[in-house]
């Protein structure tokens, strides 16, 4: 072998043994991650923890996975709903995914509902689902403070970290609920229509049944409605499903027959009720943008919207399509989240690179670090606060 080409043997068996080494180091970087979870500590001097209901139909497995590692702190509890009408393969499928992540399976605080109930189209059988899925939560873990329902097409606008910052400065026994007692055109046509939803005793999927005549709007109790869209406190919560008062199931009957209870159910329960009506700020914050005239559901978001959702300062947005190209901008601008990872946090602690998950290895869970989007976020939170001492917005 000449000089020159015991030369280039050397150089390329050199650059191959430095490729396997950093590949051997990086490999090891990654499965040495942190096996066994950190203790999480709760109450007042830690940040609060929330309780996350993230729902989706046939064909969401992949949103619903998405929107779970956006949101994802393993201080927090997560449900996820797939409907009955998704296969049994695909439920299956949703766990193996959710099971691949290396924090959630360590710290084991996301679940899958296993058995669905049949969900009818502005059935109140939807709002069972979430009753259901509250009660299972409250079951399950002690620790969190709210409850914050969403669906697949929704999308965080910041991270966990900002959102257990900035709720730390609120007392824990207010509710995040959009409502008013101005009914307008949904009296006649939400309130005073009576509508069985079928999906409660029948097996096969169907549509709702309407009576031929109308009740008249109730005055034993004031009705409210708002957005369906809420963030509940625990003890709101509490008094709905395990409570001493009967306030909770009498209105749970009537609602039973009404058009899109969920839009009526707890707005109606917690302005009725002497120890919540107080509770309440005016703001299911999330962002959506509205049709005109508006339609049954909010406009689909886009790239086009993203200044505007962002200026904004709430915690969500909603609707998306699924993949849009604004989901990937949000990722990196606001959650410098990677593609197939969680969303960063103060817990990470691992190497940031696009093969390697940061939070593939952890810390401290019991730190959060705000980043530039809780700013914004935290001066909506005071001017609702602001709202709620001047009591201008609750329960009218």
């Amino acid at each position: 072998m000449g000089a020159e080409k015991r030369w280039l043997f050397t150089l390329f068996s050199s650059a191959f043994l430095s490729l396997l080494f950093l590949l051997v180091y990086s490999i090891s970087a990654f499965s040495s991650s942190k096996q066994f979870p950190s203790i999480i500590h709760h109450g007042i001097h830690y940040p609060p923890a929330f309780a996350y209901y993230i729902s989706g139909g046939r064909g969401d497995k992949d949103r619903i996975l998405r929107l779970l590692l956006a949101v994802y702190h393993p201080r927090n509890r997560y449900l996820l709903h797939l409907g009955s009408e998704a296969s049994d393969e695909e439920r299956m499928k949703l766990v193996g995914a959710v099971n691949a992540v290396p924090a959630i399976r360590s710290f084991g605080n996301v679940d899958v509902v296993g058995k669905p109930g049949r969900l009818t189209y502005m059935g109140s059988s939807n709002l069972a689902a979430i009753l259901r899925a509250a009660a299972i939560l409250l079951r399950m873990d002690a620790g969190w403070t709210w409850f914050v329902s969403l669906s697949a097409m929704d999308y965080p606008l910041v991270t966990q970290d900002d959102l257990s910052h900035v709720f730390s400065s609120v007392s824990r026994d207010l509710n995040f609920i959009d409502h008013t007692s101005d009914l307008g055109w949904k009296e006649p046509q939400r309130i005073q229509p009576i509508v069985v939803d079928p999906g409660i005793y029948l097996a096969r999927r169907s549509q709702i049944f309407r009576a031929t005549e109308k009740r008249p709007t109730p005055d034993g109790f004031k009705v409210f409605t708002g957005s369906p869209w809420v963030i509940l406190s625990r003890s709101f919560l509490e008094f709905c499903i395990l409570g001493w008062d009967n306030l909770p199931r009498t209105l749970l009957m009537y609602f039973n027959n009404v058009v899109l209870s969920e839009e009526s159910y707890f707005h109606s329960v917690i302005c009725n009720a002497p120890e919540f009506k107080n509770t309440t700020l005016n703001s299911d914050l999330r962002y959506m943008v509205w049709d005109n005239p508006p339609k049954m559901e909010p406009h689909f978001l886009n790239t086009s919207d993203y200044d505007l959702m962002v200026q904004s300062g709430v915690a969500f947005a909603r609707q998306f399509q699924k993949d849009d190209p604004v989901l990937d901008k949000v990722d990196k601008k606001i959650l410098k989240r990677g593609r197939d990872h969680a969303a960063p946090g103060a817990w990470c602690t691992g190497r940031r690179t696009w093969w390697i998950d940061p939070c593939s290895q952890w810390g401290d869970v019991n730190v959060v670090k705000p980043g530039p989007q809780a700013k914004k976020f935290k001066e909506t939170i005071k001017n609702l606060l602001d709202e709620w001492n001047s009591q201008m917005h609750q329960c009218k």
